[in-house]
């Protein structure tokens, strides 16, 4: 029997997935610490995990029967991907099925901010009728610039163009035609940064990208702007975007990914012009659910086929 750990409460239905293969047997547990994850590993032929199990280079050598690694979402960001290549095992993740959920929130967010549903909401239930206190704004008619046009951001364009704001994008991989199937109009970074109402970001977390958002990209927005991230923590300078949300520069901000998860306290997290969430992008049932068995298909078929797919250190 190939013997595969499923971390981090993920869906049942992977469990059901998994064990259709024969040979398979799967086991579910919540979020191990690194010790018990260290301990439990050499048993296993494969692992999935979601964002908070950590599987490093330690973890990934203490696994001596490990020859896959999946991961119930996009982001490996918790996965030594260098260290499991250097060993030969496969990662894999699931990159279209928390599309729409992330996509959603990124625009959940956004209404929230135009029209101050978190303070209006907190008045009404205190007991007070505040109404000529919340003047909120339109998304229609304002200028929201994508960075990043893969599956969230393109999703996004295209739910954005439905509202009918005048979106552009960025992304050195994707070109003016395809931008144009999203419903946006392709352009240069800096003039995205320079023309946009709303910025929002939609790329991985790398060396390259890391604080790819920090102060002179905020200087070169138009003051007012706001700014969203629901990519990665780390690809938005939190502590620049806090200075920009002093001076009043950056007018608003949305996020629900942090640089440390959780964040802790920070001039940005008690400013008054921003709404928060944990990290909730592909938190919804049908997401969720969506993940984990796309995962647990593509693990079932490599151990018992040897059909490769959706890896992201290993050719199709």
């Amino acid at each position: 029997m190939s013997r595969v750990l499923l971390t981090d409460h993920i869906a049942a239905d992977a469990v059901r997935v998994l064990e259709s293969f024969e040979g398979i047997e799967a086991v579910a547990t919540g979020t191990p610490s690194p010790e018990e994850l260290l301990r439990m590993i050499p048993d296993f032929d494969a692992i999935v995990v979601r964002s908070p199990t950590r599987v490093t280079a330690e973890v990934i050598e203490s696994g001596k029967k490990l020859r896959f690694i999946g991961r119930a979402g996009v982001g490996v960001d918790n996965i030594d991907v260098d260290a499991a290549t250097r060993r030969g095992i496969v990662v894999m993740n699931s990159p279209r099925s928390n599309t729409v959920s992330t996509a959603e929130h990124t625009l959940a967010l956004m209404l929230a901010l135009a029209r101050e549903i978190p303070r209006a909401h907190a008045t009404v239930t205190s007991g007070r009728w505040e109404r000529d206190s919340f003047q909120g704004v339109e998304l229609y008619g304002k200028t929201l610039g994508v960075i990043g046009l893969g599956r969230v951001g393109g999703a996004v364009a295209a739910r954005a163009a439905a509202f009918q704001m005048n979106v552009l994008g960025h992304d050195p991989v994707v070109g003016e035609e395809a931008a144009r199937a999203l419903g946006a109009r392709w352009v240069r970074l800096a003039e995205l940064l320079a023309q946009s109402d709303w910025v929002t970001v939609h790329v991985p977390l790398s060396a390259s990208t890391r604080g790819m958002i920090g102060a002179r990209e905020m200087a070169a927005m138009k003051r007012g702007v706001v700014v969203v991230n629901c990519a990665r923590g780390g690809i938005v300078d939190e502590t620049a975007l806090a200075d920009a949300l002093d001076s009043g520069h950056v007018f608003a901000a949305a996020m629900d990914v942090f640089e440390q998860e959780p964040p802790g306290t920070s001039r940005l997290l008690e400013h008054p012009r921003s709404v928060f969430t944990p990290h909730l992008g592909a938190v919804t049932v049908d997401a969720q659910r969506r993940v984990a068995t796309d995962v647990a298909e593509s693990i079932g078929l490599a151990i018992t086929r040897g059909e490769i797919r959706d890896a992201v250190n290993a050719p199709r």
